[in-house]
């Protein structure tokens, strides 16, 4: 699977493009036919401490699925945001089962 990650206005750290990379590599657990992932990054300007938003878009045939979460920091909000499509890809897998 092919991850692009884009920092929106900030130089992102190689750790975290590091944690990503791994992070998303384990999406292919749950559904193989994962084509490509773009990852965006952005810092909010708000007063809140939960000011750092990450928005994953997953690429499968036929379909693009799309999570953001907003949190603490950007390795907490990857993460949230990789168990949600965790979730969404294992409905997908069982749906097309049952149309099999």
């Amino acid at each position: 699977m092919k991850v692009e990650v884009h920092a929106v206005n900030f130089n992102v750290d190689g750790k975290l493009v590091d944690f990503i990379n791994q992070r998303l590599g384990k999406l292919e657990k749950y559904y193989d036919k994962v084509v490509a992932a773009d990852v965006y990054l952005k810092v909010e300007k708000t007063s809140e401490k939960e000011n750092k938003v990450a928005e994953l878009k997953i690429h499968v045939p036929g379909d693009d699925l799309l999570v953001k979460k907003q949190c603490k920091s950007f390795e907490e909000a990857v993460e949230q945001a990789a168990e949600s499509l965790e979730r969404l890809l294992v409905k997908r897998k069982e749906k097309i089962r049952t149309h099999i």
